[in-house]
């Protein structure tokens, strides 16, 4: 495919694809209004909000805490990344909207109602699961659905490039025939490490490699770190009172005791449909069957049925109805009640149980315990940075804070192994505005500590002495000579028989060009070295140098796999190109959209 692109038909092609992309792109970015505060990405008319930026930023840091500690993690890296995506997002977003490409509210509803998160142990919606959905992500329906409609239009403007990419099936078949190739191998490997004793390095070679290598021996740069670091222990927090409990105890348990059933109305004339339903209501006709015939929500088809009260369900208007339904015995019906969505009858139909304050006291000290650390944490951040923003230094701010000011001689800018080597820490450490000015830092969060850093004696990167190189470069000679060795070594012995040798090597069973027991200099070689019985043959390694012997290839040919599993191949493959094709598209996107971004934000 590239190859072609680069071919003279291949431009004609690509000339005659992009002309109408270019109109249509001129046509539907000119114009577009300034960026505002709360935006981090603009394009056109499409913007993504800084929220979203922050919410991406944290959600793709928890993950990577699950697997990493947080002090190694890059925050400019890890927030660049996410603006590359957040870009990409919005120039999509963008043609979407361009192409008239959306999915209406009936269509996430269907798709909604047979997620399985959402599903109870019968296999119905249950509106239980879905409110808690929302509250745990801190979500209205609505949210919810624009989130949805964006996703979903996103998917089926990417599916025209990921689900259509041309590809030929003969070079599928070639490609499926190179991954299914295998053959039987066995490995002896040399570790450079056990011959680091037997070599040795002279003081003149040391001189050699440093007057060969001397502008790349520098010195990395470093200052003098002053910092102060707060940590759970510095903070000093009341035992919960008696009130406090109970408050907790209430906001733990709110609406809790009561489920819910409720009609809704929407338009002009909803208020005087809603009167009329309680009217009717009042009247003793069926609640159930008036949601059905008259509900506007999709739970109308259930009788109205809510299930448990839960603030998210509501967004903004949560506080009415809650106000509404606390006056509501079991069975009775709301007069018309007034939200963001509509008017609603709302029906209290059971009062259920919540836990009693004793059964939960345990439980509620430990939250409260939580809430006010978290209080007091915030409160001392807020009070550490309002000092470092007056022009506090970091012993005015121990002193003021009751913390203890530390300092770190010779803090490096690179192979940093300092008790502060996390790269957040290193990145305002080395602040071109806070070394200029001798400024703290605002604060800076670690797994375990919260930390503000002070940089002052600055000095810049420069090129090491041989004294100072010495030790780097002996070990590179060490490493170099011994890896030497270790071929020598593996050469030597690939002159045995094939046969004796893979009685002595570690045997690797059949193996194929994804093995992931071999190394990669070892996986490079595999397929390089034929011949008509067994093979051996020597490779130098990151780690050393292997003996390798192996069988015959064993080729499996295109015929004999599976229509499925050719289907399957054939599939990732034109995936893959697709995903090609799209970041070319993104490209070009890039290079001729007007893309805003919001610098100022990207601090926050």
């Amino acid at each position: 495919m590239r190859n072609f692109m680069q071919s003279w038909a291949g431009k004609a092609v690509l000339i005659i694809t992009l002309i109408p992309m270019a109109f249509l792109g001129v046509q539907s970015f000119s114009g577009g209004s300034h960026i505002a505060p709360d935006e981090i990405v603009k394009v056109g008319d499409t913007a993504i909000d800084v929220r979203t930026f922050q919410s991406e930023v944290n959600s793709y840091r928890n993950r990577l805490i699950e697997q990493v500690d947080a002090s190694l993690i890059d925050e400019k890296a890890l927030n660049d990344e996410i603006l590359e995506g957040l870009i990409d997002r919005a120039l999509l977003e963008h043609q979407t909207q361009f192409f008239g490409m959306t999915v209406s509210d009936n269509a996430i509803t269907r798709i909604l109602q047979t997620d399985p998160a959402f599903l109870d142990s019968d296999g119905k919606f249950s509106n239980d699961l879905f409110a808690q959905y929302l509250q745990g992500r801190g979500m209205t329906k609505d949210m919810l659905f624009a989130t949805f409609r964006n996703q979903l239009s996103l998917r089926l403007f990417m599916g025209g490039f990921l689900g259509t990419a041309i590809y030929p099936d003969n070079q599928i078949s070639r490609l499926i025939d190179l991954q299914t190739q295998s053959r039987e191998a066995w490995v002896l490997r040399y570790d450079w490490q056990d011959f680091a004793d037997k070599v040795s390095v002279s003081d003149a070679e040391i001189q050699t490699y440093y007057n060969n290598h001397k502008s790349s021996m520098n010195q990395s740069p470093s200052v003098d770190l002053l910092y102060v670091a707060l940590t759970d222990a510095d903070l000093k927090i009341d035992s919960p009172t008696e009130d406090e409990i109970l408050a907790e105890y209430k906001a733990s348990n709110a609406g809790s005791a009561k489920q819910l059933a409720h009609i809704l109305l929407t338009g002009d004339d909803a208020k005087a449909r809603a009167t009329d339903i309680k009217a009717k209501l009042d009247a003793g006709e069926s609640f159930e069957t008036l949601a059905k015939a008259h509900s506007e929500d999709p739970t109308g088809a259930n009788g109205g049925d809510i299930g448990t009260f839960n603030p998210a369900f509501f967004g903004d208007s949560s506080e009415v109805v809650e106000s509404v339904i606390d006056k509501l015995d079991v069975g009775k019906v709301s007069d018309p009640v007034q939200t963001q969505f509509g008017y609603h009858l709302f029906k209290v139909t059971k009062a259920g149980d919540a836990p009693s304050l004793a059964s939960m006291r345990d439980e509620l000290i430990k939250q409260v315990n939580e809430r006010k650390k978290l209080s007091a944490l915030n409160d001392m951040i807020a009070k550490i940075n309002g000092m470092a923003t007056d022009g506090m230094g970091i012993a005015d701010i121990a002193q003021e804070a009751g913390l203890t000011a530390r300092t770190i001689k010779g803090y490096t800018k690179e192979k940093n192994n300092s008790e502060l080597s996390a790269p957040s820490v290193i990145l305002a450490a080395f602040d071109e505005f806070a070394i200029t000015e001798q400024s703290v830092s605002p604060n800076v969060t670690l797994s375990d500590k919260t930390v503000w850093v002070q940089p002052t004696n600055y000095q810049d990167s420069k090129v090491k002495s041989l004294a100072e190189a010495s030790a780097d470069i002996k070990a590179i000679l060490v490493k170099q000579k011994a890896t030497e060795l270790a071929l020598k070594t593996a050469q030597d012995k690939s002159g045995e028989s094939a046969d004796t040798l893979a009685k002595s090597a570690t045997s690797l069973g059949v193996v194929t060009r994804q093995s992931p027991n071999l190394l990669p200099a070892e996986q490079a070689s595999l397929f390089e070295h034929r011949a008509d019985g067994m093979s051996v043959w020597s490779v130098q390694t990151e780690q050393g140098a292997s003996v390798m012997v192996a069988g015959p290839v064993q080729n499996i040919a295109t015929a004999q796999i599976s229509k499925e599993e050719r289907a399957s191949a054939a599939k990732i493959i034109r995936d893959n190109v697709g995903q090609d094709q799209l970041q070319d598209y993104l490209r070009y996107l890039r290079d001729t959209k007007d893309i805003q971004i919001n610098e100022r934000a990207m601090g926050q």
